[in-house]
């Protein structure tokens, strides 16, 4: 890639403040830097505040949900009017959340050159356990509009992205996995057996349910080894009969925090939702060293090698199998962590991803 004189401007459209989510953090965000390196401007248009973002999945807090919105939309109505001063319009997921697709139409009208970067299978809405209300006010045709008529679509996973070919008019979409910054991701695990292995799963109450999955799963487990469960999330969770540990999630701790796992669980349902994921947390484990067991379905089992630098499972029986063998063999979490963090290395690091989104910007503001 060369640098050049003229910066060229891009103005990110997302529903996060910078720095938040880990849908944003460990996809594009992480190669802001990288980009304004290669002459561009970037300039971030979120939809929530940092207001908005700490109660938005709380129950309750109705009134400040609703403040939050209102001023989300009026951000939105401000960027129509500067939108053609951009190069690039980069939209995540949506232009706003709720109602018809009015602001994307806008937005496409208005955008000189519009990349749309879909996470997960977004196309399919799922329901919202806090706010249950919220699926019903979301416009079912904005996402489809988006893949549509965008000049270039950036997908989470090659099945979401096949879905993105056939829809897009220009017929052009790009699948580019979540990337691991390996200089901060660093193993620490001595994969010995000289106290409980901790078993560990990191998510968010939304991904909650896949958890769920696994509750008799630990159950059966307990009877047959030592173990302690550890959650990383914003939630409590309480399994009775199990040694279990909650930790609250902070962007601070979150490797910390993952480094005293010593194999990680990625359980996933097996329908067209899931085949919309990028495998996040498969990666965030894997990038720590840390043996993985995975639900065999969607992208998962083109990150895993089954006994090679993960596990791969599908039944309750597999799982139980999986976690066990794993726990009594030091020796094995060790081959397979030393591969998984050499898989990770060697496909999904920042050095191997970031051409891929300074490819699609050259493309399209070398007009």
């Amino acid at each position: 890639m060369q640098n050049t004189d003229i910066r060229k401007k891009i103005l990110i459209i997302c529903p996060f403040p910078e720095g938040e989510a880990a849908g944003q953090r460990l996809k594009y965000e992480q190669f802001f830097p990288n980009w304004k390196k290669y002459g561009f401007e970037i300039e971030i248009s979120s939809f929530m505040d940092l207001q908005m973002w700490e109660v938005v999945y709380t129950e309750g807090n109705f009134l400040k949900k609703a403040f939050g919105t209102i001023c989300g939309y009026s951000r939105r109505i401000k960027d129509i009017f500067r939108l053609n001063k951009f190069d690039v319009v980069y939209v995540f997921m949506w232009v706003t959340p709720f109602g018809s697709s009015l602001f994307e139409r806008l937005f496409r009208l208005l955008s000189i050159n519009l990349i749309y970067d879909i996470e997960d299978n977004a196309m399919m809405a799922q329901s919202n356990t806090l706010n249950p209300i919220m699926k019903f006010f979301k416009g079912s045709g904005k996402i489809q509009f988006l893949i549509k008529e965008a000049d270039y679509v950036i997908t989470s996973s090659p099945f979401l992205n096949d879905d993105c070919l056939q829809l897009n008019k220009n017929k052009s979409a790009t699948f580019i996995s979540d990337a691991m910054d390996i200089r901060k991701y660093i193993p620490i695990n001595n994969y010995k057996n000289d106290s409980d292995i901790v078993i560990g799963w990191t998510g968010t109450f939304s991904s909650m349910m896949y958890l769920d999955l696994l509750r008799d799963v630990f159950l059966e487990l307990n009877k047959r080894i030592n173990f302690k469960l550890l959650i990383i999330g914003n939630f409590t969770y309480d399994l009775p009969g199990i040694d279990l540990e909650v930790i609250q999630w902070t962007k601070e701790n979150e490797i910390k925090d993952l480094q005293k796992i010593d194999i990680g669980i990625y359980p996933l349902t097996q329908d067209k939702w899931v085949l919309g994921k990028s495998g996040l947390k498969a990666l965030q484990y894997m990038a720590l060293g840390i043996p993985t067991v995975a639900t065999n379905v969607g992208t998962n089992p083109g990150i895993i090698s089954h006994m090679e630098n993960g596990l791969l499972v599908k039944t309750d029986e597999e799982w139980v199998e999986a976690l066990e063998t794993l726990a009594n063999n030091p020796d094995l979490r060790a081959k397979i962590g030393s591969k998984s963090r050499t898989t990770i290395t060697e496909n999904y690091s920042l050095e191997v991803t970031e051409n891929k989104y300074l490819s699609i910007l050259h493309e399209l503001t070398q007009h």
